[in-house]
């Protein structure tokens, strides 16, 4: 009667080894894919691309002061005319030109006794330039010397001067990413190659920001459109 029991105690036993064996088995081969696939580089790719700007916004601010109210509001609307005629002289149109609204300070409204500025009234404005015509807006920056020959000051770097902008930046964003993305791979490769593994697939991928500035100082209106991507591969025995 004890032989039975002492077959079913080792078939047990021998059930319980054997599962054993197969989780061990098992997990060793989950902790081979989990080193496999832990495995990974990651690189970095750039492409840039010189461009022209397509769009000016030159914003030209201009004050009128003194005593008398009605004299101030009459020199701003002639400096306002002046500007105005420079640039329509220049061959831009009305649609191209906006004025803003005057902007009128009194400055004895806040001052006391002696402290009064000399001056009571400040009249001020701005005429700007908005136009993708960036040649004919940089051959009329050229010439702004004319408006300062005709009585009027502008506030110069008030403003910041003139701004160049590039809008069409989604005319060339994929194959600038394009680019990236494949320098980011042949570096990728190269890592691979002097580390005596394969290059897998993309374990993640990020675009990074795109920036645009201009090209140097001296060129404003030439900009510089730069984008980074950073991209991780698997790495493959």
């Amino acid at each position: 009667m004890t032989r039975p029991a002492n077959f079913r105690t080792v078939a047990a036993a021998a059930l319980i080894a054997l599962g054993l064996v197969g989780a061990g088995w098992f997990a060793a081969q989950g902790m081979a894919k989990l080193r496999t696939d832990d495995r990974f580089v990651t690189v970095k790719g750039s492409a840039e691309r010189v461009v022209e700007a397509d769009l000016v916004v030159w914003p030209m601010s201009q004050t009128v002061g003194g005593d008398a109210l009605a004299a101030v509001q009459s020199g701003l609307d002639a400096n306002t005319a002046t500007i105005r005629q420079f640039l329509t002289s220049a061959g831009f149109g009305d649609d191209e030109i906006v004025v803003s609204p005057p902007r009128l300070e009194d400055r004895w409204a806040y001052a006391y006794g002696d402290s009064r500025p000399p001056e009571r009234y400040r009249y001020s404005n701005t005429v700007t330039l908005r136009t993708g015509r960036v040649a004919e807006a940089m051959a009329a920056l050229r010439r702004s010397g004319d408006i300062v020959a005709q009585g009027v000051m502008l506030n110069a770097g008030e403003d910041g001067g003139p701004q160049f902008e590039f809008t069409r930046l989604n005319d060339i964003k994929p194959a600038l990413i394009a680019e990236a993305t494949a320098n980011a791979r042949v570096s990728a490769e190269q890592f691979a190659k002097d580390s005596g593994a394969r290059l897998g697939g993309i374990r993640s991928a990020n675009q990074g920001v795109i920036s645009i500035s201009d090209r140097d100082r001296g060129s404003p209106h030439v900009k510089t459109v730069r984008v980074v991507t950073t991209v991780e591969y698997f790495l493959r025995d």
